[in-house]
């Protein structure tokens, strides 16, 4: 009587599994979409303010490499533009004294005029006067020329320094996106590159289980269509969440190995998307399926 009724429970529970199983349409491994974050810049760290499994918000600094180069091309530039700012002043002060030669030679050459008229001086008197001021007014304008070549040395110092600012900015290596740091390329003290990773972030916020359906199911699945994802909650129980098709393959492929039995693996399948939010179950790699 025992005995039948243990075979009664096992017939049970395998018809439990396979109703299970028949109601999953697609099965897949959840992932994530990750960032890896290179160094713009090269130099030895001086800061590395994050760690694996760290949660940050774009924005935050998440290393800091050496600045010292670039801090001191910048003062090479500012000294440059204040001797050149100096030039600037003095190239005024000379138009300056030229312009007061030109008040006072105008004031006489009206005096001078009015003499002319009494018979008081001579025309030659008068045409010097003149002549000087025609003098004066040629080297203000050749003065004022040197403006130009001064502008256009402030000009390149000005772009010098918003390239050394830039690259100063790129010193600080900032996250992209919101997410948790899954993995550190670099420890600090270590000599970075230009272009070398140094660190792997992603939000699990929100995860994506990718299973594969048949071109027999493809007609079932829509893009943002709702559907049933189940996970394990434990040996006996499953988890059922809700999740957002977001991506659907448009070409067919082989069935993966982890997917499916060798006898499934030559069919061909297409592989779908899910975006479900986590609620800190999902891990990366975790199995799951859907149904709709």
């Amino acid at each position: 009587m025992k005995k039948n009724l243990l075979i009664m429970l096992f017939a049970a529970l395998l018809f439990s599994c396979n109703n299970t199983d028949e109601k999953s349409d697609a099965f897949g491994n959840f992932e994530a979409d990750p960032v890896i974050v290179s160094s713009e810049s090269s130099g030895k760290i001086l800061q590395l303010n994050i760690e694996k499994g760290q949660k940050i918000e774009a924005g935050f600094t998440a290393a800091l490499t050496d600045t010292v180069q670039i801090d001191l091309k910048l003062k090479q530039i500012d000294a440059q533009k204040a001797a050149i700012l100096s030039k600037k002043q003095s190239i005024q002060s000379q138009i300056d004294v030229f312009e007061e030669q030109i008040k006072n030679l105008e004031t006489n050459e009206k005096r001078v005029a009015q003499m002319v008229k009494d018979q008081a001086a001579t025309q030659k008197q008068l045409d010097d006067i003149t002549s000087q001021i025609s003098v004066i007014k040629k080297q203000i304008a050749g003065t004022r020329t040197q403006f130009t070549s001064v502008n256009m040395e402030l000009d390149v110092l000005e772009t010098q320094k918003e390239t050394a600012e830039d690259l100063l900015r790129r010193c600080q290596v900032e996250s992209p996106v919101s997410g948790t740091i899954l993995e550190t390329y670099i420890e600090q003290g270590e000599l970075a590159t230009q272009g070398k990773p140094l660190f792997k972030i992603a939000d699990l916020d929100e995860l994506t289980l990718k299973v594969y359906v048949s071109g027999a199911q493809l007609p079932n699945v829509k893009i943002g269509q709702q559907v049933n994802v189940v996970i394990d909650k434990s040996e006996t129980e499953n988890q059922e969440l809700s999740g957002r098709v977001n991506w659907i393959s448009s070409e067919a492929e082989f069935t993966p190995k982890i997917i499916q039995t060798k006898e499934e693996r030559v069919k061909l399948v297409y592989a779908v998307k899910v975006k479900v939010k986590n609620d800190g179950t999902l891990k990366v790699g975790m199995p799951g399926e859907i149904s709709w």
